[in-house]
């Protein structure tokens, strides 16, 4: 009756293990969005020159405008 319950704690104990070490590999929380500047980067351009594009602002060296946010 010993070795019974013996075999029966450790077949517990074992199947206790396996379930949370099984459930250690899997993944069930979502990941993270990505926020807006890791998406697109923003870039900036002259109103009056479309041609002209850059990654930050200041002004056009074509006509001295101020760069607006490209959208």
């Amino acid at each position: 009756m010993k070795t019974i319950k013996k075999n029966l704690f450790l077949t517990g104990l074992i199947l206790v293990a396996v379930l949370v070490f099984s459930s250690c590999g899997s993944s069930t929380t979502k990941e993270k969005p990505a926020t807006s500047t890791e998406v697109a980067k923003v870039q900036y351009t002259c109103p009056m020159h479309a041609e002209v594009i850059s990654d930050k602002p200041g002004d056009c060296p074509k006509c001295g405008m101020p760069l607006v946010e490209k959208k």
